[in-house]
């Protein structure tokens, strides 16, 4: 199920106003959140237009988690946060997703809440291109 208005499902440039498509992964995308103020700060977005995980069978959802551990796992290998936080929103797109917001104690928000779109961090095609090099060589 797909939803024209929906930048998950559609890509192009509804996508490309705030992300980067990297891959896909088992049951879902993985996507370069653009704003860089947490260092590889990503979003892993389901395959199917869907807005709650009670919508998508156990199986799925175990296989989305899984997708989300994943990414997760390449994050701390690439960049080594101090903690990663984790956000599932969709009140406006409802597309189910997951932020996955890499944190360092001398960084940037540490000890709070992560803002959904800070606009403070947006770097040049290559400097995105090497955060998903690394991302993708810790897949």
């Amino acid at each position: 199920m797909k939803d024209n208005n929906c930048a998950y499902c559609v890509g192009g440039e509804l996508l490309d106003k705030f992300g980067i498509k990297i891959c896909d992964l088992s049951v879902s995308q993985l996507v370069l959140f653009k704003e860089q103020s947490h260092r590889g700060r990503c979003v892993v977005a389901y395959k199917d237009h869907v807005s709650e995980l009670v919508n998508i069978s156990e199986e799925e959802r175990t296989a989305f988690m899984n997708d989300v551990v994943r990414v997760s796992n390449a994050i701390h290998k690439a960049f080594n946060p101090d903690k990663v936080n984790y956000g599932a929103y969709g009140d406006t797109g409802c597309h189910l997703h997951m932020h996955l917001v890499p944190k360092y104690k001398d960084g940037f928000e540490w000890g709070g809440t992560f803002e959904m779109n800070p606009g403070k961090t947006f770097l040049t095609d290559e400097e995105y291109q090497e955060i998903i090099d690394k991302i993708k060589a810790n897949l």
